[in-house]
């Protein structure tokens, strides 16, 4: 072999690791998503699908440039704790989870990860970040102003029932912080008296306590029935409906997804919206931006959704005025 085709050789050989690193994929970024639907229920695979979707439309697909470790409470929040201790011991660049219970189980879990709330409820009074503006912490996200719509339900539903007096409402009590539990339950209350209605309140601590609450419900014969928002409740509004349906309970729920599969109203923004749209906070923080520097999202966009076939079905004539009113009405 000739010297300057030996030199040759060897510059080629030199090139190569170059090369190779110039074609080394991009490094796959590693996610924990919590929730709390089993991952095979119809729920469960909503969420999952939901936010696919908005990481898909971010550029992201799963097993190529993006890993997920998933993780379920089953339905049971006070499995948080654990699930959040053990994602927060992985290799990961940011968890995602979908909840106030969630959250605050991830913030005593990791005080470095950055965490994403897919739906909170009041993030400032559960003491999750320091304010909208400005989180501050290592938490940041999207708020359902839930809680701040507790009375405006309310009101909705008396104006669509004008004869109730006696009106359930069914909560979980642990699906928000303290304070924001409290405020709710008073604001609640200061609403039905300014409306001259009595109050029943139906606890439901888990997936087991549905069918004595509504049993219960029914037993004391109230004319219709409100819901406080709760994740753990979205997830079951499938065995929600069907309840209300079987009892005949006039029901305003918190997301157009009950009044879909045959709930009478609902009223509040999509919570299947606020989860896709979850994928752009994992994407920015991907990116290099740091939870406290990302404003908490709040919905712009409220739904009165009326099911005039379940209307109907329960031999109830919603006063004309009000099913105009209705940004959607399902016949």
């Amino acid at each position: 072999m000739k010297r300057r085709e030996f030199i040759t050789l060897l510059g080629g050989a030199a090139a190569w690791p170059l090369a190779a690193r110039s074609q080394q994929p991009a490094r796959v970024a590693r996610i924990g998503y919590l929730l709390t639907p089993p991952l095979e229920s119809p729920e469960g695979r909503e969420a999952v699908d939901a936010f696919r979707h908005g990481l898909h439309e971010h550029g992201y697909t799963e097993g190529q440039n993006i890993f997920v470790e998933y993780r379920t409470a089953e339905g049971k929040i006070e499995r948080f704790q654990a699930l959040a201790t053990e994602l927060a011991r992985l290799n990961l660049d940011v968890i995602v989870v979908a909840n106030t219970p969630a959250a605050l189980a991830a913030k005593q879990a990791t005080t470095t990860i950055p965490i994403i709330v897919q739906v909170m409820g009041d993030p400032i009074r559960d003491g999750l970040v320091a304010n909208l503006a400005r989180p501050g912490g290592t938490i940041t996200g999207l708020t359902y102003l839930g809680p701040e719509l507790v009375a405006k339900r309310l009101d909705l539903l008396k104006l669509a029932l004008p004869n109730a007096s006696r009106i359930a409402v069914l909560w979980h009590p642990g699906a928000f912080g303290e304070n924001t539990t409290t405020d709710m339950l008073r604001a609640t209350e200061a609403a039905a008296r300014s409306l001259g209605v009595e109050l029943q309140f139906a606890e439901v601590q888990g997936t087991d306590d549905f069918e004595r609450a509504f049993t219960t419900m029914a037993g004391n014969r109230v004319d219709a029935l409100a819901q406080f928002p709760s994740t753990m409740l979205f997830y079951e509004r499938k065995r929600i409906v069907d309840l209300a349906a079987k009892h005949r309970l006039p029901s305003m729920f918190i997301a157009r997804e009950f009044a879909e599969l045959g709930g009478l109203m609902a009223y509040g923004a999509s919570i299947t919206d606020l989860i896709r749209r979850s994928a752009t906070y994992t994407d920015r923080i991907l990116k290099g931006a740091k939870p406290a520097d990302l404003p908490v999202e709040q919905p712009t966009k409220f739904e009165l959704v009326i099911n005039l076939k379940t209307a109907k079905a329960l031999g109830l004539i919603i006063p004309e005025a009000f099913v105009q009113s209705a940004d959607e009405v399902i016949e």
